[in-house]
């Protein structure tokens, strides 16, 4: 698979090794001549470009109508969301992934700017700190198709009404809207059966659409 990484900070390049491991064909474009010199030593086998990803002439330098992922990994939200644009809707580039720097910026990161998929450090790490103190409660974990689906996360009380009435996976019946995807119990993934039973402290993670937040709270929540 084609993929461009915009940006060679330490995001940027983590992603390029990772990928390169996995054997895709990456190009890094990096505006800083002198740091995008210092990455093609750093990065054998990744086609480092000394470009400024935010201008068209520069995208087209990189063939990015050819590529089949576009990456914007800067440290700019502005610029992530100029990128993003420019390669969906000047290249129509099939899958466009953008990093979001700060949480308050969250909203603008969707389709009307090119964004197939956003992934926000801030609010990630946000979740993972109220999953730490938050039991009982719904964890966003990420958002799915340009937000109509979510990727969430519960940890269940010893009260939560999967527990109290000892109801299997089957037996809660929950609607098409949410799907149990996994559940962590004693820090042991598992894969959810229809007969599957609930304990205290499992941590559910669900796919759910995104107003289908009551219909996670009749079977998980008290």
């Amino acid at each position: 698979m084609r993929v461009v990484v915009a940006g060679g900070g330490s995001v940027g390049t983590a992603i390029s090794l990772d990928l390169l491991d996995r054997h895709h064909d990456v190009s890094l474009l990096e505006h800083n001549t002198a740091t995008a010199e210092k990455l093609k030593t750093l990065l054998p086998g990744v086609n480092v470009m000394a470009a400024d990803a935010c201008e068209y002439a520069s995208l087209a330098a990189a063939d990015i109508r050819n590529v089949d992922v576009v990456i914007a990994a800067t440290g700019d939200d502005e610029d992530n969301l100029v990128i993003s644009w420019l390669c969906k809707q000047e290249f129509g580039v099939p899958r466009v992934i953008a990093r979001i720097n700060n949480s308050r910026n969250e909203w603008l990161f969707n389709e009307t700017w090119g964004v197939d998929i956003s992934v926000s450090t801030p609010a990630l790490i946000t979740s993972l700190v109220d999953e730490a103190v938050e039991v009982g409660s719904i964890i966003n974990l990420m958002d799915l198709a340009h937000g109509r689906m979510r990727l969430i996360e519960i940890t269940l009380a010893a009260n939560a009404p999967a527990i109290a009435k000892d109801l299997s996976l089957d037996e809660l019946r929950l609607p098409d809207s949410v799907r149990v995807v996994a559940v962590v119990r004693s820090d042991q993934p598992l894969v959810p059966s229809p007969t599957m039973h609930f304990v205290e402290h499992d941590h559910v993670i669900l796919i759910a659409r995104e107003d289908a937040a009551n219909e996670c709270s009749v079977a998980f929540i008290a």
